[in-house]
């Protein structure tokens, strides 16, 4: 062996393919016998054996190497290179997976792919502390049955996994069957390999899970190395999961706010949220329990006010389709042209201002339900086309040519007589009988006085909800309401206890508040009508000024006369209407 330059020359007489003793690794070109690594007075001599024989002695062929002699702190330097080459490719696939998805098992699932590919990270897992029970569920696994994983639980401190959620230290093992702490429940890892766990931190707090992976090889020196590129991807799992954690969280607030709202939908627009109990409105509700079962067609029909919007309500939250989408639109609030482009949608460009295509009412609808309120005031030309989509169940955007289907349940109003704009030709005729499936006719309030005690009631509760205080409603108040016609029907009633609220003192709506309003001045005040002869003045529950009032309204708001029903004098009455500030009418 002698030197020359950089390099030696040495000859070994060996077995083709056969190297001299030592660690071997494979040789990469053709026609090349492998590459050997040979340790010669602590120096470690690296060569390629040369395929062409240069002397045969006794049926050998004589292999001349030419070799360098590299020290093994160059050898490390040289590893390192490389390692970190690869752990940088990782890193930039590792990131690309992060991007890609928010799907935490798919992105999890990714990273540990990546660290296989790329950074001879094998076996990888990730464990994930469950919040409800205290323990770590494995996450993602790159080997291994996933079902099996899933079922996998350790406890803080147990195994090594355990420890370092505990600890919040990294760990590294030099080989696996040397640590009596390690359980492996899975049944996955090389027990003569290393082992590398690092804790998952989200924003420095305590450890929230545990990355975990075997080295492909443990001979390179290079374990610390690899366990800081494992932390690096730890610290990008992490953030990972905190996003994950913030958009499981906000979707679990929207389903419960969903949730809510549908209740609250559901209580606003049950059946008990429908007051009466005078038999015109027992008939309305036993329709429409018949028909919200069913996707039928529903027409209702009544003058405004007198609540058919909330029957559309009932008839949709009490049926099959309860958690589709219940859209709803007053057809008489647009022209034709837009009332179209709001019901079918249209195309971008179809009109001027048609920026962008959008979705109609018919289509934000499918599976759900549609309340077309005010169906009598369309045109003719606008009811053709809604025909053909009761018909068919079919339509085109406006300005588009693609058909589009829809299931969507047809549920109209009017106040006006069809029957008579039939007659006169305004309202189509086949139009009519599509609508006109199940009908259901609203009574009007007058058609039901019995009911305003009970909705007064009803409507100031929902006032005080709005206004945020205690609201209450003196009989007097509602004896007053009793006599009064109501054209506006419920909606009339609504507007004027609002209006009461607003007038009240320390939220007492009584007979004073009510003349505040306007409404007494237009109420009959004739003695001996039917709601002042039920008034019963030895009622329990009227106190002394209520029952007062009903006295004097009784007696025409004669004292004297309303002395006597009282069974007091003159004199006694008189002061208490002084003492009691009610204010007296004149006949």
């Amino acid at each position: 062996m002698h030197r020359i330059g950089a390099f030696f020359r040495v000859s070994f007489v060996t077995d083709v393919g056969k190297p001299p003793a030592g660690p071997v690794t494979k040789a990469t070109n053709p026609g090349e016998y492998p590459i050997f690594n040979y340790v010669f007075n602590e120096n470690l001599i690296v060569g390629l054996i040369i395929a062409k024989p240069l002397l045969n002695v006794g049926g050998y062929p004589k292999i001349k190497v030419k070799v360098k002699v590299m020290s093994m702190y160059e050898v490390t330097i040289s590893n390192r290179s490389s390692l970190i080459e690869a752990e940088l490719k990782a890193l930039y696939q590792v990131s690309q997976v992060l991007s890609g998805s928010l799907d935490p098992r798919e992105i999890l699932q990714g990273v540990l792919q990546e660290l296989h590919e790329h950074a001879g990270m094998e076996r990888g897992m990730v464990s994930l502390l469950d919040p409800d029970s205290g323990e770590l569920s494995i996450g993602a696994v790159h080997t291994g049955d996933p079902v099996r994983a899933a079922m996998v639980r350790y406890r803080v401190g147990e195994g090594i996994t355990g420890a370092i959620l505990k600890m919040g230290k990294t760990v590294v093992v030099e080989r696996i069957a040397d640590e009596p702490r390690f359980l492996d429940r899975l049944g996955l890892y090389d027990a003569v390999l290393p082992f590398i766990a690092v804790p998952i931190r989200v924003g420095g707090d305590e450890p929230v899970g545990v990355l975990a992976a075997q080295p492909h090889t443990g001979d390179d020196g290079l374990l610390d190395e690899r366990a800081r590129f494992m932390e690096m991807v730890a610290n990008l799992i992490a953030q990972s999961v905190r996003l994950s954690w913030q958009v499981e969280r906000e979707r679990r607030d929207l389903t419960d706010e969903r949730d809510r709202l549908r209740r609250e939908v559901r209580g606003n627009y049950g059946f008990d949220s429908v007051v009466g109990h005078a038999p015109a409105m027992r008939r309305v509700f036993e329709q429409v329990r018949q028909v919200a079962k069913w996707s039928t067609t529903v027409l209702l029909r009544g003058e405004s006010g007198t609540g058919k919007e909330l029957i559309a309500n009932a008839i949709h939250y009490n049926s099959p389709r309860a958690k589709q989408s219940f859209i709803k639109l007053n057809c008489a609030a647009l022209p034709d042209n837009l009332l179209e482009s709001e019901l079918f949608g249209h195309e971008k460009g179809a009109f001027t201002g048609a920026v962008s295509q959008r979705k109609g009412r018919f289509e934000q609808a499918d599976s759900g339900s549609l309340f077309l309120d005010e169906i009598g005031e369309t045109s003719p030309r606008f009811q053709a086309k809604l025909l053909r989509v009761l018909q068919e169940g079919e339509f085109e955007r406006v300005g588009g040519a693609r058909t589009l289907k829809v299931d969507v349940r047809i549920i109209a109003a009017t106040n006006c007589n069809l029957e008579a704009a039939v007659e006169t030709g305004d309202f189509r005729e086949d139009l009519y009988y599509r609508l006109n499936v199940m009908p259901i006719f609203m009574p009007s309030l007058r058609e039901r006085p019995e009911d305003i005690p009970d909705l007064a009631r009803f409507l100031v509760a929902k006032v005080a909800k709005q206004q945020g205080r205690t609201l209450e409603i003196a009989d007097s108040a509602i004896r007053i309401l009793m006599r009064h016609t109501w054209p506006g029907n419920v909606r009339e009633l609504e507007n004027l206890l609002e209006r009461a609220a607003i007038m009240s003192v320390e939220g007492a709506i009584d007979r004073d508040v009510i003349s505040l309003t306007g409404l007494e001045d237009e109420v009959s005040l004739n003695t001996g009508t039917a709601s002042q002869a039920m008034v019963d003045l030895q009622d329990p529950e009227l106190d002394e000024r209520e029952r007062i009032i009903a006295a004097l309204e009784q007696a025409g708001w004669v004292q004297a006369k309303a002395a006597r029903l009282l069974g007091m004098t003159p004199r006694q009455i008189a002061y208490r209407i002084q003492t009691m500030k009610i204010k007296m009418r004149t006949i």
